[in-house]
């Protein structure tokens, strides 16, 4: 008979918030996770800002007897964060632990798991709504993170693309609440003068925080100023039972071999347009001065610029 000690052990890496709420929000998505794998030794950790950090988590895996560990990454797509911060830290990790098996899995990513869950929170929203208005009326706008790597951000668009189709709005467009144009307030001000009698405003986040704030209350200013269109935010993606499907998933395709990151666009393996100086960059971490730094009840946003030149952070998930 399998011990926790025979079998993999689980490490979920999240990205981590200022955000108390967030951090709750990720900590309760791992005590779900857990329990869908009971025969395993199971650790979470965050990557700045909330604590435990991550090498506490594999510390105490390390310490229990893990032979082997996967680590999962708890982010939608691969931006900084997936391909650079957290690889850095299982690299530095295994060669200080020589005999410990580490693997890294893949990012959540396009996952028809998580489109069904996106859905159905839009479909939520709907539902919720005191008016009827029709599909061909209604206008989605999916909000991204927003990140300085073009590839994570083209997924968001596909996301966007494959919700239009399969919920038959009228139409659907792309925002992004930091670093990557249009912002949430500039997607606003175009999609109102597009004659649709309500938008639904979806954040395709896995947790709330500073960013989900934010974007909901560009939505308010959006609502103020234009009251004859009907405004809908719909929730992100939490710990929806599809999204836990997604997480067990890259664990098995890890496991199997399989769970190979999408390295076709990656702008540090590929010459991509407008990022060939970032061609060839090291696999090293950049948040090691805000890991552990502490979270806020009520964080407020502190002066997170919103231009591409102005706003360096590389992240997967909201802050």
């Amino acid at each position: 008979m399998s011990t926790p000690q025979d079998l993999p052990a689980i490490m979920i890496c999240g990205h981590g918030s200022r955000s108390k709420s967030a951090v709750d929000e990720f900590n309760q998505l791992a005590v779900r996770i857990k329990e869908r794998l009971p025969d395993h030794n199971v650790e979470s950790g965050f990557l700045e800002f909330a604590t435990p950090v991550i090498r506490t988590g594999l510390d105490k895996l390390r310490d229990a007897g893990a032979k082997k560990i996967v680590c999962l990454p708890g982010m939608l797509f691969a931006a900084g964060h997936v391909k650079n911060d957290l690889p850095s830290e299982v690299n530095n990790y295994a060669a200080e632990n020589e005999g410990l098996e580490m693997i890294f899995a893949a990012d959540l990513g396009l996952d028809a798991r998580l489109l069904d869950a996106a859905k159905q929170r839009v479909e939520e929203a709907i539902a919720a709504a005191s008016t009827d208005v029709a599909l061909e009326d209604t206008l989605l706008l999916v909000v991204g993170r927003g990140t300085n790597d073009s590839d994570a951000n083209s997924n968001v668009t596909k996301v966007t693309r494959m919700m239009w189709e399969g919920l038959n709005v009228g139409w659907a467009e792309t925002g992004y609440s930091g670093v990557a144009y249009p912002l949430v307030d500039q997607a606003l001000a175009r999609v109102t003068k597009m004659g649709f009698k309500r938008i639904i405003v979806f954040p395709y986040f896995l947790f709330s925080g500073i960013l989900v704030t934010r974007i909901f209350n560009w939505v308010d200013e959006a609502a103020a100023a234009n009251p004859d269109i009907e405004f809908l935010k719909a929730s992100y993606l939490n710990d929806h039972p599809k999204v836990i499907d997604a997480f067990i998933a890259r664990l098995n395709e890890a496991l199997d071999g399989e769970g190979n990151m999408n390295c076709q666009l990656c702008k540090y393996r590929e010459q991509i347009i407008g990022h060939e100086h970032d061609l060839g960059t090291a696999q090293v971490g950049h948040h090691h001065h805000v890991q552990g730094a502490g979270v806020e009840e009520n964080p407020e946003d502190h002066g997170v610029h919103h231009g591409h030149h102005h706003h360096h952070h590389h992240g997967d998930e909201g802050k």
